[in-house]
């Protein structure tokens, strides 16, 4: 029987709450008829007035062809497989959700009375029951598959129960912790609980405690708070560290022989000055043609990590390694990525290589793949090599500076065929000895880290086609593309609304032109403030880069065929590429087949997750930089604009918070969304992306991630 609710007459979204109840009431059982008098009996609708809402909103289902009409009076469930899609839902902090459905143009709005026991990520069952232009109505029916069934919260103690309550009510939930579940954990500690049972009559689950974290509040406790909530084990089983433990560190002299030695060819890499893991290596030497051999050589992970091992299914399982401010997380243990595999400097290792013979403006002429042993000279930061380019003396300096200047040949021709001019900027932060942010610091690309960029993407480029360029005599076998879809129109749109405000107007309809405008567009404000909000912006319109079987090119590179090679010790689809790579220079027999899709599809969501985590850890350490300066002010620019307020990034620190709607002083604001900007009822005043503003920073919330500011006017 259908649970009664207590029908709220006083309620200003009557309707809209009456409508979910009555949909679940029938979608308990979809062959019932029911009478308006049952139907009224079953959600407690008891005075005339909710009596003959109930029978307005039947009449408004049976109109929308959510219910069907048995007689005048009587009602049942207008069963249709077209109404049904299945989809992963997305909730918001609001708590309402959106089912993306694959192959389906429209997202699926589910409010959040009609959410059911769905989480963020679950893959759902959901039911139309209203359709819009833009977007159709539905609720959740039933919950196919779960995303994760571990989440990250604080416990507290009640009188009836005790409650687990999530970091994050985006992708948690409440849980009851029985006392004889809680295996140890106190009061107020931060600990990760796995649900147990979710009765369909319960709106809350019950779970037992899987580990405690510590308490709230230290770096420690919330970076591993932001791990177990992403899903990812910051721990590596002991079966996997048992294999690493026997990887033997010496090279074997008959392993040698069966291997193109580049031992006495001079090579280097060049990486960040906090680097433990070296996946590559530049090999330079100059021919008798007067040619260059160029080699690319990249960590031989597959040497080691094999399928069937305890430590392949682990790196498919994390999919990547995981950068927080404060530590990394391998995807394979430090035996390996830091001593084994890692290309460290004056010690011989073995690698799998992308050989060019090319000339200094960078023809390549000839080009050579295979298993390698390499001997490192010399290990550069790319501070040290940036400062060579520069003009000062230094080791292979020659060397150095040749392979830049081929690096900008190859850059320059990437550009002119398509490829968008994205300059990279990630903010860091300095750590003092307690670990706790001191200065925080915006590194962008210089010639150094492009130098490194370009003979990467030449041998991930050249492999991928060496692989996938249909060729006589061949058949095609599977493969994993790393693919970057063309823009949407309707995204670039709001991006082309988005610049306006900054005073900028490009042509952003055509799609064989927004590359090239795009570069105009960056070129021109390159040294202006708005070029990293303009750039991060135009990123984030872009179709987001995927692992797929299926080949559409990379429009951001402009590369036909584009894979990962390079970086295996991080990455597993760069050791599953190895894999098919070897297989095609020896047997010819490859071993991936319709697993790739799988594969795919776990590391691309695994990637995503990641790069949240990676997210939430920066907007943690802002809030601790930023925790001394409550109460000053500060510069800033509007850098987002929501239903909910105004974000402002600081200009000195770089740090992002919020300004409240409610809090905006000076009349009773709101969002304008079609115009995409922030618009006073009665002075009309404006706030939109770009502005200067003043703040002040009110309050600081570290376990939220949450900065709140105030307009300073």
């Amino acid at each position: 029987m259908f649970k009664k609710k207590k029908f709220d007459r006083g309620s200003g979204k009557k309707r809209s709450a009456i409508t979910s109840i009555i949909i679940k009431v029938f979608e308990r059982n979809p062959e019932q008829e029911l009478t308006h008098k049952e139907v009224s009996t079953l959600v407690d609708a008891r005075d005339p007035a909710s009596r003959q809402l109930v029978f307005d909103t039947l009449n408004l289902l049976t109109e929308q062809n959510t219910l069907k009409r048995v007689n005048h009076f009587t009602f049942k469930l207008a069963v249709s497989s077209s109404n049904y899609f299945e989809g992963t839902i997305q909730i918001t902090q609001r708590g309402s959700g959106f089912v993306v459905c694959q192959g389906r143009e429209k997202d699926i709005f589910i409010a959040p009375q009609n959410i059911g026991q769905a989480m963020n990520g679950d893959l759902v069952k959901a039911r139309v029951f209203k359709q819009g232009p833009k977007r159709d109505e539905g609720a959740v029916v039933e919950v196919k598959e779960r995303e994760r069934v571990q989440f990250v919260g604080t416990l507290h103690f009640r009188e009836r129960n005790i409650l687990l309550i999530p970091d994050s009510t985006k992708s948690g939930v409440e849980i009851i912790i029985a006392k004889e579940n809680l295996n140890g954990a106190k009061e107020g500690e931060k600990v990760l609980a796995k649900i147990i049972a979710w009765p369909k009559s319960s709106s809350t689950p019950y779970g037992e405690i899987i580990a405690v974290l510590g308490m709230p509040g230290s770096n420690d406790t919330e970076m591993l708070s932001i791990l177990y909530n992403q899903g990812i084990d910051p721990v590596f089983p002991q079966q996997v560290l048992d294999e690493a433990e026997f990887i033997p560190i010496e090279l074997d002299e008959a392993e040698i022989s069966k291997r193109r030695d580049f031992r006495e060819v001079l090579t280097f890499t060049i990486d960040p000055v906090d680097a433990r893991d070296f996946d590559d290596a530049i090999s330079y030497k100059k021919l008798e043609n007067g040619h260059l051999e160029i080699g690319v050589h990249i960590a031989d992970v597959s040497h080691y990590v094999r399928p069937g091992m305890a430590m392949d299914a682990e790196a498919l399982k994390r999919s990547n390694s995981v950068y927080l401010v404060d530590r990394v997380i391998p995807m394979l243990p430090e035996q390996l990525s830091n001593i084994a595999c890692s290309l460290r400097p004056h010690e011989d290792k073995y690698s799998f290589s992308a050989v060019f013979e090319m000339d200094e403006n960078g023809k390549v002429y000839n080009q050579w793949y295979g298993k390698t042993a390499i001997h490192s000279n010399r290990r550069f930061t790319y501070e040290e090599a940036q400062e060579i380019i520069e003009g000062k003396d230094g080791d292979y300096k020659e060397e150095i500076l040749t392979i830049d200047k081929i690096a900008k040949i190859l850059r320059n021709k990437r550009l002119k065929n398509g490829a968008l001019s994205i300059e990279s900027e990630e903010m860091r932060f300095k750590l003092n000895e307690k670990g706790n942010p001191a200065e925080v610091i915006i590194k962008t690309s210089k010639d150094a880290h492009k130098l490194i960029e370009e003979f990467m993407l030449l041998a991930n480029r050249n492999v991928t086609t060496f692989l996938s360029k249909p060729a006589k005599g061949r058949d095609p076998f599977p493969m994993i593309y790393r693919v970057h879809d063309k823009p949407d129109i309707e995204k670039m749109g709001m991006f082309a609304v988005f610049i306006e405000k900054f005073g900028h107007k490009i042509n952003l309809q055509d799609p064989s032109q927004i590359a090239k405008n795009l570069n105009s567009l960056f070129d021109e404000i390159r040294g202006e403030n708005e070029f990293s909000l303009i750039q991060s912006m135009a990123i984030r319109s872009m179709a987001k880069a995927s692992y797929e079987t299926e080949n559409i090119g990379h429009y951001g590179l402009a590369f036909d065929y584009y894979s990962h090679f390079t970086s295996p010790i991080r990455r597993y689809a760069d050791l599953v590429v190895h894999r098919i790579l070897q297989e095609e220079l020896t047997t010819k027999q490859h071993r991936y087949g319709s697993e790739l899709n799988e594969i795919c599809k776990r590391i691309s969501k695994n990637e995503r997750k990641a790069s949240e985590a990676e997210r939430e850890s920066t907007k943690y350490f802002q809030t601790l930089f930023v925790s001394e300066h409550v109460g000053e002010t500060f510069a800033g620019t509007i850098s987002g604009i929501a239903d909910h307020g105004i974000f402002v990034r600081m200009d000195e620190n770089h740090c992002e918070g919020m300004v409240p709607m409610m809090d905006i002083p000076g009349d009773r604001f709101y969002f304008d969304q079609d115009k995409f900007r922030i618009i006073g009822a009665r002075t009309h005043k404006e706030y939109n992306f770009g502005d200067k503003v003043c703040v002040s920073i009110k309050q600081v919330n570290p376990r939220k991630r949450q900065i709140d500011l105030e307009l300073v006017v």
